[in-house]
Order: C-alpha cells, then structure tokens, then sequence
C-alpha cells in the first residue's frame, strides 16, 4: 500500500471518528450528569438529519436555517425525553432507567418511520463544488464541515464546562448528586439541560454526515453502538476521553479496511468494546475507581 492511500483511509478515519466523538460526548455528558448509559443517544443522531431534511424539504426553509431546526428541534427532543420519561422515575434505580432509554430508543425509532417515511433522505452539501486534493488524497468539501463542526463543540462544550457556571454545577453533578443538592444545586434542572445538550451534540453529528451518508429512520442504533464504544475507550465521564476515543476508533475501523478487508469494519468496535470492558473498563484515559474500606 502507498502513502496516498493510507492518507486517504486515516482521513476517512479521522471523519468517522469526529462523528463518533459527538455521539460518544452525548454518552459522557448524560453519564455524569445521571450516572446512567442513555441508550436512546443514537436517535439524536437519526433525529438531527431527519428533522433538517423534514425542513429544508417540507417546511421550504433555506439550508442553514434547517440545519438550526434540526439542532433545535432534537435537543427539545431530548429534554422533553427527560422530562416526561425519566424524571418520574428518577428514584427507580440506575438499571430502571437504563431499560428506559432502550425503550426510549425504539419508541423514537418507531414514531421517526412514521413521520418520515421508510425511505433514505439526503442533505445537500453544505459548500458545493469539487473535492479538495491533499498529498494525492482526496478531501470532500463536506468533510471540513464534520470536522469543523466537531471542533467548534468541543470547544464550545469546554468553554461552558470550564467557565461558566452551569459548567460547574454540571462538574459537581459529576463528581457526586447529592453533595451537589445539598450545596443548592437544581440537580433536577442539570440533568434536563445536560440531556438537552447530548441530543443536540447528536443532531449536530447526524445532520453533518447526512450530505455524505445519506440518513433513514433506522440509522441510530448503528452510530449509537459506535459512540458508546468510543465512549467506553476513551473513558466514560470525561468529555477530552470521548473525543479520544472516537477519533482512535475512527482510525482503527479505517485502518482495519486497509490492512484487513471491509467486512471486519463494524466488527472492530464491538471487539474494542468487549476488550476496553476486560482489561481496562476505566477506559484509556480514565481513573479506576478504589474504594477504601
């Protein structure tokens, strides 16, 4: 294999992988707001392409503008989740509410087929014109939008979580419920807004790779396998581990189509996340946990 080949599949690692580090960040941002695995996450990902199409096509608003609807619109979708779904039975256990979100998952799934058909959509590319050369690789315009927009999350996300004060109290969340509440936090009002930002964080990822991939009701759980995987690799809780992790499980699913063939392409994440479970569940990035007795 020549250098301009293995260029061309690390940048195709490298794509996939921004779109598993927003999925995977949705994972983070619930588990240390809730302590529990939102297994809904990759229906904000399906959520995110179908409502922008459902606009651009139907409601005959401009590209951009649909693209901010469709962001919009799932992170109301993730917060009425919340409200409606879980908070009334936030006091049933982590494994209740876990079950939930599968729940969750196929009820959205199942109301997605109904309102927008069983059939793939498509976005167009967000900047028209022909593919970008690099060293002999090839480089879609489309591309340095997934890219760009996984950066400006990422940095927006630190910046919230870092400097403001809603970022502290979702730290504190983190790091324990109820010291948090004690403290005067509205732990209830955390948990809604950190659902809300992991749907979005989703839709973003699901409207961004809509020009390239296409999108259809039933693409969710695929990506949310993916994020979660990605998630657990990097280290679940912690925002930079997720974005770690997706980008190495972008590159080792590409990698694994150079040197291997395409048919172990999926097979990879799911080895990944059967082989981080056993041998290092903190993740590559995390703390194991130690319990002083």
């Amino acid at each position: 294999m020549n250098a301009t080949l293995l260029l061309q599949f690390a940048i195709s690692g490298l794509k996939n992988g921004a779109i598993y580090s927003l999925v995977a960040l949705g994972f983070t941002i619930v588990y240390a707001s809730t302590g529990i695995i939102n297994f809904a996450q990759g229906e904000f990902f399906m959520l995110g392409g179908m409502l922008s199409v459902f606009a651009l096509r139907t409601m005959g608003l401009p590209l951009f503008p649909a693209l901010l609807f469709g962001v919009a619109g799932t992170a109301m979708a993730g917060v009425v989740f919340e409200r409606l779904a879980l908070r009334p039975r936030r006091d049933s256990g982590s494994l209740t509410l876990i079950i939930m979100t599968i729940g969750g998952s196929i009820t959205l799934k199942s109301l997605a087929r109904h309102a927008f058909g069983p059939d793939e959509l498509a976005l167009p590319p967000f900047t028209a014109g022909a593919s970008l050369s690099v060293l002999g690789a090839t480089v879609e315009r489309q591309t340095l939008w997934v890219w760009a927009l996984t950066a400006v999350a990422v940095v927006v996300l630190a910046v919230v979580y870092r400097k403001t004060g809603l970022g502290r109290a979702m730290r504190a969340c983190a790091v324990s419920h109820e010291a948090s509440r004690l403290m005067g936090i509205d732990t209830a009002r955390i948990v809604m807004i950190g659902f809300g930002l992991a749907a979005a964080l989703g839709a973003i990822g699901g409207l961004a790779v809509a020009p390239l991939t296409q999108t259809s009701f039933d693409v969710g759980a695929r990506i949310g396998l993916k994020g979660f995987s990605a998630a657990i690799l990097g280290g679940l809780g912690d925002p930079v581990a997720a974005v770690v992790g997706g980008i190495l499980l972008g590159l080792l699913e590409s990698m694994s189509i150079a040197f291997l063939s395409s048919t172990y392409k999926d097979v990879i994440s799911l080895a990944v996340l059967l082989a981080v479970l056993f041998v290092r569940p903190q993740g590559i990035l995390g703390r194991a946990n130690r319990e002083k007795v």
